[in-house]
Parts: C-alpha cells; structure tokens; sequence
C-alpha cells in the first residue's frame, strides 16, 4: 500500500541543538542576525510561546554565552544560548496509570506508540484519567520533565495509529520543528462512503464551525489545509483512501474527506448515510461504531542523528473484519453481474 509519492517529506533545516538531559543548547543562526533575543528564541523553539521565552529570561532561567541577558538584546549570530525550562506546574498534575501500550519503536531519545481506538490522547473535557498521557508516565516517569509527556501530535479518541512522542525537550523541539517545515509524512488509511472518482487532493482552509463550534469545518477564514488522497481499493457503497497530510489541522482527513462528499465511515460528527446499497451492506456501514480512520504510515527525521526513519501498523481488527466483509459482498455483486442474480 506504498504512496508512489511522498508529498511531505522534505529535508529538514539543520538542527541547533545539543542533546541534554535537563538544559536546551541552541546556537543562533546567522539568519537571526540582528533580531531581538526572545524573538529569535521564539522562531527556533516554537513549541513554546514568546511571553514563556520571556519569562524564562526574566527569571533568569536563559544564558547567552554562559552571561546573563535581556528579552531586547540583540543577536549577531554564533551566540550560544543555554536555557533551564520550567516545566509548567500543571504538567506534573496529570497522574502515572498502569495503562497497556502497544510500542513499535523506544530509545533514549522517542518513542513510537500504535494507539488503539477509544483511547484518549491527553486529558481535559472530562478525560482526565485513562489516557494515553497518564499511560506514558507510567511507562516513561522522567516524561514528568518534558511538556505534556512528549507528545507532539495527537489522534482522534477514535483513530487508531502511529503517534510518535518525545522523550527529551531537545527531542520534542526537534519533532515540532519537522511537523511545522512538514518534513513529518503521516499516511492514514481511510475508508469512505461512495465511490472515489479518482486520487487527488483537497486543498481548503480548515477551522471552527461558524455555527457548531465543537466541529470543525472548511473555512475561508481557518488555517491552511492540505490532504492527498489515493484510491486503494473500491468496494461495495465505499472506497479505501490513503490520505496523506501535508498539514496537520485538527479532524483534517474527516473534514476534507466531508467536503467532497464522501465522509469516513462511521464517522459520527462528518459522517453521512451510504449512497444506493443493499440493505445488507447499509447495515454494515452504518453499524461501524467509529471513524473507519488508521494512522498506517509515520517518517521522520530522528532527532539525535537527523536519519530518516519509517514505520508501518497493521490495520486493526475491527477495520480488518469490516474490509473482509465488504469484499465478501463486493464479490458476491460481481459475481451475480456476469451470471445474473
């Protein structure tokens, strides 16, 4: 099921940093010359934001050349900056469970997680025990000391699939960089109502419902979005897609698949009924409890030695057995096509 093109790997900048266990070494680029401190800080630790650089400098906790600095000092170039963060307070309230993870890959520096579905990602609405951040500091306990556990990126409660996450600042800096320069290739498979006239791609902004702000919608006014689509395999009232993201917005795959008419099956917030089926395959479909949507395909650049690294999940089982059927079903049409029913 290899993409014949990887639309979103591209060679990632050079890195800046230096692997410690407790302090980020950034040397300033020559293209930061003549900035502000903070804001040439901001640019290459954009996992956290200018007003928390600030602090950082204000505090103390950030040294330009081993000396003291200020948020306006000017940068030249070449400066070497070591910075002590401080982990929020919150980040330690989260509770280590003895929650199953199902790792691919683990050293020192990452950790490859196949997250099953029905599992949340991070806490909050009301999930505040039982997910895969509270999972990750039980397995990992030094992941206390890296923002939200080290995770990156997230997945949908119920998309199953690769999820990468960081084991060190320094690591996590490096990640969040790649997603942003879109060196990250994440390939999902998608099983979606109707028949796919073809492999494309959806380019449309995406962003909050105007209406139905717990959705998210196509958007004028949303961030840019970008979803290549391939067709895998055509089945019965369905089509299987590898979709590959060159942005990663949230609920990207199930708003740009919503959009062109043809939801993900099951898919209980986009989603739609099948189109002219049997009642046996209607059935099917739409007893599929949730988004019919894997995280299949994960590449990126390992943050300690920048070399290119490709992993692959097995489709679950629930998708396994849905496929199986509606081959059964696909086949069994044809079938009555050529010898009559």
């Amino acid at each position: 099921m290899g993409s014949k093109k990887d639309y979103n790997v591209k060679t990632p900048s050079p890195a800046w940093f230096a692997a410690s266990a407790s302090v980020i070494h950034v040397v300033i680029p020559m293209g930061n010359a003549g900035q502000r401190l903070d804001q040439a800080l901001a640019q290459l630790l954009p996992d956290w934001s200018r007003s928390r650089i600030q602090s950082w400098i204000l505090s103390e906790c950030v040294k330009l050349d081993d000396q003291g600095c200020t948020a306006k000092q000017k940068v030249w170039g070449g400066e070497r900056i070591s910075i002590y963060p401080d982990v929020p307070v919150a980040e330690h309230q989260h509770v280590a469970e003895a929650i199953s993870l199902d790792i691919v890959f683990e050293d020192e520096t990452l950790m490859v997680v196949n997250k099953p579905a029905g599992l949340v990602v991070h806490p909050g609405n009301g999930n505040w025990r039982g997910t895969l951040l509270n999972a990750l500091l039980h397995h990992s306990p030094q992941l206390e000391h890296v923002p939200r556990a080290g995770i990156v990126h997230r997945l949908d409660k119920d998309t199953s699939g690769l999820l990468v996450v960081a084991k060190t600042i320094e690591a996590q800096t490096s990640l969040v960089r790649q997603l942003q320069q879109r060196t990250v290739k994440r390939d999902y498979l998608a099983l979606v109502l109707g028949k796919v006239a073809g492999s494309g791609n959806v380019d449309a902004p995406v962003g909050r419902h105007p209406v139905h702000r717990t959705k998210m919608a196509v958007n004028p006014r949303g961030k840019p979005a970008r979803t290549h689509y391939r067709i895998l395999e055509r089945l019965a009232g369905c089509s299987l897609l590898q979709c590959s993201l060159e942005t990663g917005r949230t609920h990207q795959i199930r708003v740009h698949m919503h959009s062109i008419g043809h939801a993900l099956v099951g898919d209980s917030v986009y989603g739609g009924k099948p189109g002219k089926v049997t009642a046996e395959i209607g059935m099917l479909l739409g007893a599929f409890p949730r988004q019919a949507l894997h995280a299949w395909k994960l590449v990126l650049h390992h943050p300690g030695n920048a070399q290119m690294m490709e992993w692959c999940s097995e489709i679950p089982d629930d998708l396994t057995t849905l496929l199986e059927q509606l081959r059964f079903f696909s086949q069994e049409a044809a079938r009555d096509a050529v010898y009559g029913s």
